[in-house]
């Protein structure tokens, strides 16, 4: 049992992004019940993609399916409430997209090198992730005052600004770890 909690919480999360999403869509930047669902599932979801990570090292149960569907639920989590924000709050456009293609390139660049290399999170990534995490946060809280969105604003620039500085550390570890492994190949031939 203990080995499944930490695919469990993923599976959760991935399961919660449509109905996080679908709530945002019905409230329509209405603010309204649908808005304080979607930020308390939001919330719940959140904290599993520090739970499922966190058991999965503290008891040694890390998963191949745990290392693919971990990284998937958070872009999904993230990159969906973004998009939806876009959408129904008119939250500009461009930080997402930044953000996407990043996550996109890093996730492709990660999967070119899997057989050889592992790329752990770095402290920017996990730092990057705070930061959309706390500007979804404030953007989702209903009927705050002006200056909520503007700080949340401010944190979503921070979380580009970290997106593209660890897009360019991800992509020189990625290039390196390609170099390498095309010189081991030749070394073995």
């Amino acid at each position: 049992m203990t080995s499944a909690v930490p695919n469990v919480l993923t599976v959760a999360r991935l399961v919660m992004v449509p109905v996080v999403l679908a709530l945002l869509f019905i409230d329509d930047g209405a603010e309204g019940a649908a808005r304080w669902w979607a930020l308390a599932l939001f919330m719940i979801a959140a904290a599993t993609d520090f739970f499922d990570g966190y058991l999965a090292r503290r008891w040694g149960v890390v998963s191949p399916f745990g290392k693919l569907a971990d990284p998937i639920a958070d872009k999904a989590l993230v990159l969906g409430v973004l998009g939806m924000l876009v959408l129904t709050d008119g939250i500009p456009w461009w930080p997402v997209v930044i953000i996407a293609a990043r996550e996109l390139w890093v996730t492709i660049g990660r999967l070119l090198v899997a057989a050889g290399t592992v790329i752990p999170a770095s402290p920017g990534g996990k730092a990057k992730t705070m930061a959309q995490l706390l500007a979804i946060w404030l953007y989702l809280i209903p009927g705050m005052p002006g200056w909520v969105d503007q700080a949340a604003w401010w944190v979503l620039l921070v979380a580009t600004a970290l997106a593209l500085v660890t897009g360019i550390d991800y992509t020189v570890k990625i290039l390196q770890a390609a170099r390498e492994q095309r010189a081991d190949g030749h070394a073995a031939a």
